[in-house]
């Protein structure tokens, strides 16, 4: 009888280190004020086993995860709040796809952009200034949406704003 109990306890011991957890680091990331960082915690909040800690100094979120999987799930659910970075582990893939085409237009919509307060904005359009043919844009604190116009190519847009740690979809 103790035999089973000790093979039993050493059987659990074993399974809880065989479920190794994971940690990765995101560097780059736009996280401007407190609100950023509450924003990333909320983002991450929907994935199970996953917590974040943001340093708004450095501009990094260092997710811990239960596993590698949950560890991309919330990488994942960042990318969906607005957030940009690059991942310090090559196995976790940060997703640059924003449905952007890759032609000159005059006008887009992009949306799911983290925009929280108005230093956000600020990064908003001092990434867009730099983009070749972009000669306005209309984000705003709090938007769920913003339009770009010009003559430009929604590729660069998107490029502009994931070096600058943020990211969203286009739109239209």
């Amino acid at each position: 009888m103790n035999k089973s109990i000790l093979t039993l306890v050493v059987t659990a011991a074993l399974a809880a280190f065989a479920h190794a957890e994971s940690t990765v680091k995101l560097t780059g990331v736009h996280l401007c004020c407190k609100s950023c960082g509450k924003g990333v915690d909320k983002a991450v909040a929907t994935v199970p086993g996953v917590t974040a800690a943001s340093d708004l100094d450095g501009g990094t979120v260092t997710l811990t995860a239960t596993d590698a999987a949950a560890a991309q799930k919330a990488v994942d659910a960042l990318v969906a709040a607005g957030y940009y970075g690059k991942s310090e582990d090559a196995a976790i893939k940060v997703n640059s796809a924003t449905g952007a085409k890759d032609a000159k237009v005059s006008t887009l919509t992009v949306s799911d952009v983290h925009l929280c307060c108005t230093k956000c904005v600020k990064a908003v359009n001092a990434a867009l200034a730099d983009v070749k043919g972009v000669a306005s844009n209309t984000a705003e604190k709090n938007a769920k949406s913003f339009e770009v116009k010009g003559d430009f190519n929604p590729v660069d847009v998107f490029s502009a704003l994931q070096k600058a740690g943020l990211t969203g979809k286009a739109t239209n």
